[in-house]
């Protein structure tokens, strides 16, 4: 995939804020940092990005939602403010083999969605 400015642009913007956000998000935080990139492009350079594997993607009931992270990984989301938060968690092996005997599947990998409210 080529590096385009404006691919650029964006990958910093996810890698500095190291939060998820919306493609309006990108927008309007891009062109408060002076760097001008019209809705469409930021949508096409998301897309590419997402489909190469770069960032990734989640799919919520208010919308898309990016991230910096393209590497497998769980998500806790706050339910008081729908701040999502990255999370590495590992399952203990025990309850793995549970899951594959109940399915008959064979995991090979796994992300968890958990939803809370803070303590």
């Amino acid at each position: 995939m080529r590096l385009s400015r404006q691919r650029r642009m964006v990958l910093e913007l996810l890698w500095d804020v190291k939060d998820h956000l919306s493609a309006r998000d990108i927008f309007e935080k891009l062109n408060a940092r002076g760097r001008n990139i019209g809705h469409t492009s930021v949508y096409q350079n998301l897309e590419a990005l997402q489909s190469a594997g770069v960032i990734e993607c989640l799919d919520r009931a208010s919308g898309r939602l990016y991230g910096y992270r393209s590497d497998p990984h769980s998500h806790i989301t706050c339910l008081n403010t729908g701040a999502i938060q990255d999370l590495d968690v590992e399952l203990p092996p025990d309850l793995l083999r549970q899951i594959e005997e109940h399915t008959g599947f064979s995991i090979e990998s796994y992300t968890l969605h958990l939803s809370g409210r803070p303590r």
